[in-house]
């Protein structure tokens, strides 16, 4: 696939990184500055290089778009909620980017007040995100946050919903997030460090009053814990949290006193985790305390929180992932996943006739989305599978009637889920462990090794990868693609232990699971390498730049988003966001033992002389979770080594950070790429 273009070649200034008595020589550590002007000038020439190389595609990506543009219902809205007297509605209007936030007061004929109009706020901005919409109980007031850059770096300011004006309180440098207590005058809202962006600090503001002024109620001095605030649903207190990947630790304060002292729930233990949920005179708690790896439900009094009051009221159990309660007046809903799956628990507090929702698939996902009052026998949950458009489904607990109140629409008057099959398969690992796969693909597939098969998988931070429909997905289905996820150890799809076993010391079960699974693909002649492509983002990336080194020839294709592939220099550098608080789950460096382990992984380290697939790596200028000089070192470094004359990409967005381009179709044109780059290599033109 090669063509008479120069390839962008970066310079080689060696710079030798020392550690534990061993020396590692890094070619590319220049890249890692943002205002160095030959940086820049690289990254330029790699998307110049990409846009030259893909020249005869561009028609093709248009089309893409256009195509899948086309299935999305434009002047779309979220099914509307209730909330204090009024219904709250989220919505698209046709040709426009963002979301226009709306409300009606009493009913849904109610005359609409527009709250927020996130295109006219993002007009002159090459980025925009609106977020932390929080109105004040009075109903009279709503705080808010934009990010104009996409490093999730926010300004909170505060509109007053009865004249429109917005008001000359202005917080800089915060998460965007905040929660008014019960007076209508003050806000809680949380802060980042500047250099880590990491969420350290929680500060009261009084409505009208100089955001310098604002006073500290907290500050979590432990780098490895991010700070949270928020409001119980029962109103009665705000809450903040305290959490690092093992450990979590709550504060409460009633919402009628802000200015009183926030109280501890029960201090920080280490490896102890719990969530809290308020209702009648007491709170229920999700914890993994007595060694429940699962989680269990518990249940303490208000004014008696420490450990030592918890009683069981969903005892642990071995086989049951315990994910998330939602409390009702007369009912207990409780989320769970088993086998894999997940399942929806209806148990009503008489102690009577509980039961489960009824899901037929096994490639399905089912959650409760927005249900903000306890006085209502009605859940809201969504629905989706691989082949089945989302669904929002009010359910009455008491009849057990559902409403679906609104579908997925897919536009265009072509799709029809009875023309996709669906199934879960299950790859043997190395050590003897069964791993799931959901797929789905057009009827009519014959298993003869010759389809495309795209596999997507995340692996890490216990991240569930669920599976879900997509619209854009049609895309290369219709053009015979199989989609498949693979359910690896890292992620939580099979309970806890399955996080725990693709973790740290265990993090290689991770790679060797997917690899497994390609390879069980191939076996079962659903592909064959020719035809077999790999596709991860951010910590799934680092997955993509493992697999390649460890198993290139399985893939003709891969895909890396914001791959994350520099494991020991970012880990080592604290100033990084995000870093100290990952040493639970990838290790920390700084010990030898982790180190070594890291370095014997590590995408970056480990490229070689060898042959590589075809690869596509994104990233984007401003992204504050993996800097961009990962990818950019990564490219550089395969651009020298690999042996063959495979494509290799470098494309980096300019304007946008790690969630890549704000605007709701400008995302479509990233994928576009994407797709253009599986297709084209499939020789489908069209």
């Amino acid at each position: 696939m090669s063509k008479n273009i120069p390839t962008p070649i970066a310079k080689i200034i060696p710079k030798t990184l020392e550690k534990h008595n061993q020396k590692r020589v890094d070619n590319y550590f220049w890249l890692n500055d943002r205002e160095n002007p030959e940086v820049i000038d690289y990254l330029n020439q790699e998307n110049t290089y990409y846009d030259a190389m893909t020249a005869d595609t561009k028609g093709f990506q248009k089309e893409l778009y256009e195509e899948m543009k086309a299935r999305i219902k434009e002047d779309d809205q979220s099914v509307p909620y209730l909330y204090n007297g009024y219904y709250y509605i989220t919505r698209f209007e046709t040709g426009k980017d963002y979301p226009i936030y709306s409300r009606k007061k009493g009913s849904l004929t109610a005359t609409e007040e527009i709250l927020f109009n996130c295109n006219d706020l993002a007009k002159g901005q090459t980025y925009f995100q609106l977020g932390g919409l929080s109105v004040s109980p009075d109903n009279k007031f709503a705080s808010f946050g934009i990010d104009t850059v996409g490093r999730r770096i926010y300004t909170i300011q505060i509109k007053n919903l009865e004249t429109g004006e917005i008001l000359s309180d202005k917080i800089e440098n915060a998460t965007g997030s905040s929660v008014w207590a019960n007076d209508n005058k003050t806000i809680f809202y949380t802060r980042q460090d500047k250099v880590t962006l990491r969420s350290d600090k929680v500060f009261k503001h009084k409505l009208a009053s100089d955001a310098a002024d604002d006073v500290l109620v907290f500050n979590e001095k432990d780098d490895t814990f991010n700070v949270s605030v928020g409001k119980e649903k029962s109103k009665k207190y705000i809450v903040i949290g305290s959490g690092s990947t093992l450990t979590t630790e709550y504060r409460i304060l009633n919402s009628d006193n802000p200015d009183g002292e926030f109280v501890v729930f029960q201090p920080r233990v280490r490896g102890l985790e719990y969530s809290i949920s308020h209702f009648g005179d007491s709170f229920y708690i999700m914890t993994n305390k007595d060694k429940a790896t699962n989680f269990k439900l518990m249940k303490t009094p208000e004014n008696a929180t420490a450990k030592e009051n918890w009683k069981d009221v969903i005892a642990h159990r071995k086989d049951v992932l315990l994910e998330d309660i939602e409390i009702f007046s007369n009912y207990l809903v409780v989320e769970e996943r088993s086998n894999g799956l997940n399942h929806i628990r209806i148990m009503p507090w008489s102690g009577e006739g509980e039961y489960y929702l009824p899901f037929g698939s096994e490639t399905y996902s089912a959650y409760t989305t927005t249900n903000v009052d306890f006085d209502t026998d009605i859940l809201r949950y969504s629905y989706q599978s691989l082949a089945t458009p989302s669904s929002v489904i009010d359910f009455n607990m008491k009849s057990k009637e559902k409403e679906i109140k609104k579908e997925q629409q897919v536009l265009g008057g072509k799709f029809d889920k009875n023309n996709y099959i669906e199934e879960r398969v299950w790859a043997t690992a190395t050590d003897g462990t069964k791993v799931p796969i959901s797929m789905v693909y057009k009827k009519g597939l014959k298993k003869d090794g010759n389809n495309p098969v795209l596999l997507y998988a995340y692996g890490s931070y216990g991240v569930t990868m669920d599976s879900y429909f997509s619209s854009t997905r049609l895309s290369i289905l219709d053009r015979g693609f199989v989609f498949a996820i693979a359910h690896i150890r890292g992620g939580e799809d099979l309970g806890r232990q399955w996080y725990e076993d693709g973790k740290l010391l265990k993090k290689k079960n991770t790679f060797t699971d997917f690899i497994d699974c390609s390879k069980f693909l191939i076996k079962e002649k659903y592909t064959s390498p020719q035809h077999l492509y790999a596709e991860g983002g951010s910590a799934g990336g680092l997955l993509m730049g493992a697999v390649v080194n460890m198993a290139p020839e399985l893939y003709n294709g891969v895909i890396a988003q914001v791959p994350f592939v520099d494991v020991i220099t970012t880990m080592l550098d604290d100033t990084i966001p995000l870093t100290t608080g990952e040493y639970d789950e990838w290790g920390n460096p700084n010990e030898k033992k982790s180190y070594d382990y890291m370095l014997s992984y590590s995408p970056y380290d480990n490229v070689k002389a060898q042959k590589y697939p075809n690869m596509f790596v994104s990233t984007g200028l401003h992204d504050s979770q993996v800097q961009y000089w990962e990818p950019a070192k990564w490219v550089a470094k395969l651009r020298t080594l690999k042996t063959n004359d495979t494509v290799l990409y470098l494309n980096t967005n300019m304007d946008a950070g790690h969630g890549g381009a704000s605007g709701r179709f400008e995302a479509l044109k990233e994928l576009a790429k994407e797709y253009s780059f599986l297709l084209d290599l499939e020789g489908i033109k069209n």
